[in-house]
């Protein structure tokens, strides 16, 4: 019985995806939402990559790096998020990273067909994935961040 349950949850779950849509406003800025305005042009966006939902992991990616060419930086300590422009726990990484001064180097997964096959040989999944030189954390959390850059 609880197998039947767990598989209607995520029947439902797969069934209920919000759409999300697209529209510029008057003053000429961007805007995504899962509901478009009444008094615009709205497109509906087509969205190939998820937001992580998972618990925060924080593993070591170098067998990752032994088994597939890498894009990018590997030193030690560089960091590198794949994100998203639409990804809440992307625009909270984005945030903690500037008001702790910390550079990093962002890609947009979206952005270019490059970014995507770079982000999916890197096991994709779900953005944010962080890359801090032999650490990969996929999610965010500023306290796991905080622990990885002590490292």
């Amino acid at each position: 019985m609880k197998a039947l349950v767990a598989l209607l949850a995520c029947l439902l779950a797969a069934a209920a995806q919000a759409q999300v849509y697209k529209w510029t406003d008057s003053n000429g800025k961007t805007h995504y939402g899962d509901k478009a305005p009444d008094d615009s042009n709205a497109q509906q966006v087509k969205i190939d990559v998820r937001s992580y939902e998972g618990p925060v992991e924080v593993t070591d990616w170098a067998a990752i790096i032994r088994k597939r060419s890498v894009p990018g930086p590997a030193r030690a300590k560089s960091i590198t998020m794949y994100s998203t422009s639409w990804c809440p726990h992307c625009k909270r990484a984005k945030m903690y990273f500037a008001e702790h001064n910390i550079a990093y180097e962002d890609i947009d997964v979206e952005a270019s067909e490059k970014n995507k096959r770079d982000f999916k040989a890197l096991g994709g999944g779900g953005v944010p994935l962080i890359l801090v030189g032999d650490k990969a954390m996929r999610g965010f959390d500023a306290k796991k961040m905080d622990a990885l850059l002590r490292n």
